[in-house]
């Protein structure tokens, strides 16, 4: 695990891209948590019809699946670097596993997440949007992820259809009753993410990548 702080989007955007195309049998699985300066990202089954008033904040079109979504100070993103192939998992397998460790976290704190057919990601009771999800994988091997809303200004959702739903409410950890520090959610988090998959989770204290 590597906890990359406050960065740009797009140097750790592309520090994925390069790690994921170098890998070999033996490169071991990694999990990037980093919080990021605001950005619009448009996934490949982004309209950009549904980018309605972005304003100051810039718009990225990027190669995760999904539509447009938003990243900024506040939110805990998680991007798991995985060998799907040698942990014997699918992409399914993934989503379903990350919307659980979420739903697994909330209930930590006494706050009720559930899934939506249909509509990756992870809602509150009320259908409002704590968590998005994007990914993509190549050469069986994933990257992009989660974005977990903890404690951020909410009001660049508004600027967009988030996830491409048109009045889709967003809402953060924060808002629901939970903390508001990002590295302590993440250490709640991690563990839910990790052990379903059979992984152990280290830090590692060398550099991180460029960004």
């Amino acid at each position: 695990m590597r906890w990359l702080g406050r960065r740009a989007y797009g140097p750790v955007w592309h520090a994925m891209q390069q790690l994921t195309d170098g890998r070999g049998p033996d490169t071991p699985d990694e999990l990037w948590l980093v919080e990021h300066e605001p950005v619009f990202t448009l996934g490949q089954a982004a309209r950009p019809e549904h980018v309605l008033a972005p304003g100051d904040i810039p718009v990225i079109p990027v190669d995760r699946g999904g539509q447009v979504t938003y990243h900024g100070p506040g939110q805990l993103v998680a991007y798991p670097l995985l060998d799907l192939r040698r942990l014997g998992i699918g992409v399914k397998a993934l989503v379903e596993c990350i919307e659980q460790a979420v739903i697994d976290t909330c209930a930590g704190y006494g706050i009720a997440a559930f899934r939506r057919p249909g509509a990756p990601g992870v809602y509150t009771a009320d259908g409002a949007k704590i968590a998005a999800l994007g990914l993509r994988v190549r050469r069986g091997c994933s990257f992009h992820g989660l974005a977990f809303n903890i404690a951020m200004d909410l009001e660049p959702f508004r600027r967009i259809n988030p996830c491409g739903y048109a009045g889709q409410p967003v809402t953060a950890l924060l808002d629901c009753g939970g903390p508001g520090e990002l590295r302590p959610v993440a250490d709640v988090l991690v563990p839910h993410l990790c052990r379903p998959l059979g992984l152990a989770a280290e830090w590692r204290d060398d550099p991180p990548p460029p960004g």
